[in-house]
């Protein structure tokens, strides 16, 4: 089986099992996804979502964010971890997003990938669940889960992986098959105790074949 079949196959497996994934971070807005994201370095979707609402209570706007001093944000989402750093991005993001893009997140990658604090991975995420477009987010699930399947052979760094899958993987189909990993492994393929025995995968994955 080609590594093109073997992507085919699992998005098509992927798909039953988790019909309706999505995004673990909730938000209503595009720069709060922004914000999330952000937060969500080195930290679980689960603090950030019980942290951005004591956020957006305090700073509703984009605009009211970037008004705000970071020592204020920075006291809200210290309990995020690495505070000063995200405090600091945020802020800065907001002010170019209020005086810049008049409190929109821009649509395309290149634009995004010059606010502060965002890299490809969050803009991908912006570009396929804020505007629909092709996007393949390589988060720690889509890497850890690409390597053991066998879509990718031993690569780590998250700008190969996405080159990698952008040639197996249907554009439309790149950003819900990362959420579906992300669901994926969460529920089964655990980092350090994968459970290969009730993988809907097994058979097709090269880890879960050495495995069961």
């Amino acid at each position: 089986m080609s590594k093109k079949e073997l992507a085919l196959n699992v998005i098509d497996r992927l798909k039953k099992e988790y019909p309706d994934a999505d995004c673990t971070l909730d938000y209503s807005e595009a720069w709060q996804l922004l914000v999330s994201v952000r937060l969500a370095a080195q930290c679980t979707d689960a603090r950030v979502d019980k942290t951005t609402p004591l956020l957006y209570d305090r700073f509703p706007t984009v605009e009211a964010l970037a008004n705000a001093e970071v020592s204020e944000i920075e006291e809200i989402v210290r309990p995020c971890g690495l505070g000063k750093s995200k405090a600091r991005d945020i802020s800065a993001c907001m002010k170019i997003l209020h005086e810049k893009y008049n409190d929109k997140v821009p649509d395309n990658m290149e634009e995004l990938l010059k606010l502060p604090g965002v890299g490809r991975k969050s803009a991908n995420l912006i570009m396929g669940d804020v505007f629909g477009k092709p996007a393949i987010v390589t988060d720690t699930h889509c890497i850890r889960l690409c390597n053991l399947i066998g879509l990718v052979d031993d690569e780590k760094d998250p700008a190969k992986v996405e080159k990698a899958l952008w040639k197996i993987i249907p554009p439309e189909e790149g950003n819900s098959l990362c959420h579906r990993f992300v669901w994926h492994g969460r529920a089964v393929c655990v980092a350090r105790r994968p459970q290969c025995s009730i993988c809907c995968l097994n058979d097709i994955c090269r880890f879960g074949k050495n495995n069961s």
